[in-house]
């Protein structure tokens, strides 16, 4: 399977600094900071694709099957810590497909397995339990994090300094 092209160099500081204009008109984007970072990837970037469940991971492995072409999967989890959405076979999964990251508005679980792949994860928490699993959510719409507005084709910025979401490809990154 195709492996993930590497990162070219970025700061979200630093680009935050350079599109401010971007920031203040809301064609940039900055995910509330509660993300925490998992797997070996520290810095990744590219297009989004996206996910809407809530407590179900199915719609999310069905998005990890097809090739993810360098793309970072966006998954609105309605924000639960009640289970995970995405564990160490998923990241595998990613990982193996060409996916650069997966941010999940929800919880992931297997961490010591995630931290294991060379993909890019943000995620609340960690949480032991598994979702269900029974075919429910959506893929490829446009979705809101805590009032972050994230449409498939918007392009995705996730370092240890945060997550930037973005209309369009930023120059330098």
């Amino acid at each position: 399977m195709p492996q993930p092209t590497m990162t070219p160099p970025f700061a979200t500081t630093d680009l935050c600094d350079a599109h401010e204009d971007r920031l203040n008109s809301g064609e940039l984007r900055v995910l509330h900071p509660a993300f925490r970072p998992f797997g070996r990837r520290a810095r990744f970037a590219g297009p989004v694709a996206t996910v809407r469940c809530f407590e179900d991971n199915s719609m999310v492995r069905a998005a990890l099957e097809v090739p993810g072409e360098g793309r970072v999967l966006i998954v609105d989890g309605g924000g639960s810590l009640r289970c995970a959405l995405v564990g160490g076979n998923l990241a595998k999964l990613a990982c193996d497909n060409g996916w650069v990251g997966v941010v999940v508005n929800g919880c992931v679980r297997d961490v010591a397995e995630i931290n294991e792949c060379e993909v890019g994860v943000r995620a609340l928490a960690a949480h032991p339990r598994r979702s269900d699993r029974r075919g429910s959510g959506s893929r490829d719409i446009p979705i809101e994090i805590a009032g972050v507005r994230v449409a498939p084709g918007d392009w995705c910025y996730a370092d240890d300094d945060g997550i930037l979401v973005s209309d369009q490809r930023l120059g330098g990154a």
